[in-house]
C-alpha cells in the first residue's frame, strides 16, 4: 500500500505512530456509538496524526476508552468468578434414609420430602419412557449476564485486532467495513446494558422511560441507516458524501465519475478541487492531464503530465502521453527522449507493475513508430523487438506486430513482413490495419485477388471507417479502375471528413482519376483542416490552377511560400501561373 493509505505507518516518529494507533480503536468505538460522520475512505489526512502527548485532546479519548474497556472486562471476569465461588462454597444437605446429615435426630418432614422427591422421580421416569417430557426439563437455562458481557467483548475486540495496526501495519487507518462483526458484539453489549438497567429499576415510570429511550435509539439508528443507504445509491452520491471527511480523495473519484458521464467541465473542476487539497497526487495530476489532452488543451495537459512525473518519477503512463503530445507538436527529439526515459524505468516496487509494463511497451511502440516514419527502419525494428520482450501477457500485441511488418516491408524483406502481418491477424483476426497492410503486400507480390479480398474484409469489419475505403480506392487506382477508385475516395472523405490524411489522399485519388472538380472540393477541405500546412495549400493552388481559377490559385501559392519559402515546386508553379495571368491580362501580385 502507498504512504497516503496509512500515513501513520509511514511516520518516522515512534511517538506519533504509538499515539495514533492507540487512538484508532477509540475512534472506531465512537463510530459504533455515534456514526454521525461516515466516509467511503479514511486515507490521506482524513484522520490527522496525533503528534503530541499533551497538546492533542484526543489522547483523553484514548485514555477514557481503555479505562472503560478495562472496567467492562473486570465486570465480566470478576463477577463471573465471584458467582462461581458462591456456588462451590455454599452448603448442601444430604439425606440418607430419612436422616439429616447434620443431625442425629429423625425428621419425618425430610422423610416425607424424600418420598415426594422419589415419587416425582418415578413419575418423571414414567413420563420419559412414554415419550413425553415435563415442562421443567424442556426449559433451557439462559446464559448469565457476565457470560454475555464476556462473549460480547470477545466479539467486539477479537475480529477487530488485525485491523488495529498494533501488531502489523495494514493498508488503512480507518475502514468502516472492519466494524461489521464487532458491531454485533456492540449491539449485544447495548442490549445487556438495557436489560440490566431495566431489572434494577423498580419504578414503573422509570422502566417506561427506558423503553422509550430504547425505541428512540433504534429509530435514530434506523434513520441513519436509511440516510446512509442513499449515499450508496450510486458512485456520484457516495463520493459527494465523503468530501467532508476526505476532500482530496472524494473530489478525485468524483472527477472520474463525472468524466465517465461526459461532464468534462465539471470533471475538470473536481480534479482541480482535489489538487487544491493535496497538490502532489500523481494520479490526480495525470487524470487532469488526460482530460485536458482529450479536450485538445495540449499545452496544459503537458504541464500536468510533467507535474505528475515530478511527483512520481515512475509513472510510465505520464511519460507515454507526454511523448505522444510532443510527437503531435513535431517536437520529435523531445518525444524520443521521453520514450527512452520511460523504457528505462525499472519495474520493481511499483503499485501496479502490469499497468507499468503495458505503458513501457506502448512507449517503445510509439518510439519505434516514430523511427519508422523517419525512415530509420533498422532502429525501429530493434525498438519493436525490445517492446515484444518487455510486453506483459495482457498487452494486445496486434498493432506492434503490424508495425513490425511495415518496417520489414520498407526494407523490402517481404517474407518477414508477411510473417508479422499474419501474427497480427492471429492475435486479433478483426484488426483492420493488418488487413490493409497485408492487402498492400499481397498486391505488391502480384496476388491481386487475394489482396482485394483483404481490402473488402477490412471494409466489412467496419464500414464506417473511411481509411478502409481510401486504401481500397488506392488499390483500384493502381489497377486502373478509375471510376471505382473515385467512388471509394468520396466515401472515404465523407466518412472521415475530419481526418486530414484521409481527405488529402481522397483529393489526390480524384485528381489522378481526372475528376478535378471533386478533387478541388477535397483539397479545399484538407486545407481548412490544416490551414498552416504548406503541402495542402500548394496542392489546392495547383488544382485551382488546373481548373482555371487563377487568382485563387495565386493566393494559395503565396500562402504556401510564406510557410515554406524554399519550396521549389511551389515557386515553379507560381511562375507558370504568373505567365498565364500576364498573357490573359490579369493583375498579379508578383514583385
Amino acid at each position: 500500500f502507498s504512504n497516503s493509505d496509512n500515513p501513520a505507518a509511514d511516520s518516522p516518529s515512534l511517538l506519533t505512530r504509538t499515539l495514533t494507533f492507540f487512538y484508532l480503536p477509540a475512534f472506531n468505538f465512537w463510530l459504533l456509538l455515534c456514526p454521525d460522520t461516515l466516509s467511503f475512505d479514511w486515507s490521506m489526512d482524513a484522520l490527522p496524526l496525533i503528534r503530541s502527548l499533551i497538546a492533542d485532546w484526543r489522547n483523553v479519548h484514548t485514555l477514557l476508552f481503555y479505562l472503560g474497556l478495562l472496567l467492562l472486562v473486570w465486570f465480566g471476569l470478576c463477577t463471573r468468578s465471584t458467582s462461581k465461588s458462591k456456588d462451590t462454597n455454599g452448603k448442601t444437605l444430604h439425606y440418607i434414609n430419612g436422616r439429616n446429615g447434620n443431625s442425629n435426630g429423625h425428621s419425618y418432614h425430610y422423610n416425607n420430602h424424600e418420598h415426594m422427591s422419589n415419587s416425582h422421580a418415578d413419575a418423571h421416569s414414567n413420563n420419559t419412557q412414554n415419550g413425553t417430557k415435563t415442562q421443567d426439563e424442556s426449559r433451557t437455562s439462559l446464559p448469565t449476564t457476565e457470560n454475555v458481557v464476556v462473549f460480547s467483548l470477545g466479539l467486539l475486540v477479537v475480529p477487530f485486532l488485525p485491523a488495529t495496526n498494533l501488531f502489523f501495519y495494514v493498508g488503512f487507518v480507518i475502514a468502516e467495513r472492519v466494524l461489521y462483526i464487532p458491531s454485533m458484539g456492540f449491539c449485544l453489549l447495548v442490549a445487556v446494558g438495557m436489560r440490566s438497567l431495566y431489572i434494577r429499576l423498580r419504578r414503573r415510570s422509570s422502566r417506561t422511560l427506558l423503553l422509550y429511550c430504547s425505541a428512540a435509539l433504534v429509530l435514530l439508528f434506523g434513520v441513519k441507516t436509511v440516510l446512509r443507504n442513499q449515499d450508496w445509491k450510486n458512485e456520484e452520491m457516495l463520493y459527494k458524501s465523503g468530501i467532508y471527511v476526505n476532500p482530496a480523495k472524494a473530489w478525485g473519484n468524483l472527477g472520474n465519475v463525472l468524466k465517465s458521464q461526459g461532464e468534462m467541465e465539471e470533471a475538470e473542476q473536481a480534479y482541480r478541487n482535489a489538487l487544491y487539497y493535496r497538490s502532489n497526487m500523481a494520479d490526480m495530476l495525470y487524470n487532469l492531464g488526460l482530460l485536458l489532452q482529450e479536450s485538445n488543451k495540449f499545452s496544459e495537459a503537458l504541464h500536468y503530465y510533467k507535474l505528475a512525473i515530478g511527483s512520481r518519477p515512475t509513472l510510465a503512463s505520464a511519460y507515454l502521453n507526454t511523448g505522444i503530445i510532443l510527437m503531435n507538436q513535431a517536437r520529435l527529439d523531445e518525444a524520443k527522449r521521453t520514450f527512452l526515459t520511460c523504457a528505462d524505468i525499472p519495474d520493481e516496487n511499483l503499485k501496479d507493475p502490469h499497468a507499468h509494463k503495458s505503458s513501457v511497451t506502448s512507449c517503445l511502440y510509439n518510439l519505434g513508430k516514430l523511427l519508422h516514419e523517419q525512415g530509420h527502419q533498422e532502429e525501429a525494428l530493434s525498438v519493436f523487438k525490445e517492446a515484444i520482450q518487455k510486453m506483459p501477457r495482457q498487452f494486445a500485441p496486434q498493432s506492434l506486430y503490424n508495425m513490425m511488418g511495415e518496417a520489414y516491408m520498407r526494407l523490402n524483406k517481404l517474407t518477414e513482413a508477411e510473417h508479422w502481418y499474419r501474427e497480427s491477424l492471429r492475435a486479433k483476426p478483426d484488426h483492420i490495419p493488418a488487413h490493409l497492410t497485408y492487402g498492400k503486400l499481397l498486391a505488391m507480390t502480384g496476388q491481386k485477388t487475394e489482396a482485394e479480398r483483404y481490402f473488402l474484409k477490412a471494409i466489412q469489419i467496419d464500414p464506417t471507417k473511411g481509411n478502409c475505403y481510401m486504401h481500397y480506392g488506392q488499390f483500384l487506382l493502381e489497377e486502373s479502375r478509375l471510376l471505382e477508385a473515385a467512388e471509394m475516395a468520396k466515401k472515404a472523405a465523407r466518412l472521415d471528413s475530419a481526418e486530414f490524411d484521409v481527405v488529402f489522399s481522397a483529393a489526390h485519388m480524384l485528381r489522378q482519376a481526372n475528376l478535378n472538380e471533386a478533387a478541388e472540393k477535397y483539397y479545399g477541405q484538407a486545407a481548412s483542416l490544416r490551414p498552416n500546412y504548406p503541402a495542402a495549400l500548394m496542392n489546392l493552388g495547383a488544382i485551382l490552377h488546373l481548373n482555371g481559377k487563377l487568382q485563387e490559385a495565386e493566393a494559395n501559392y503565396l500562402r504556401a511560400l510564406q510557410l515554406k519559402p524554399d519550396d521549389t515546386i511551389t515557386q515553379s508553379n507560381l511562375r507558370k501561373l504568373w505567365n498565364i495571368m500576364e498573357k490573359q491580362g490579369l493583375r498579379t501580385l508578383s514583385p
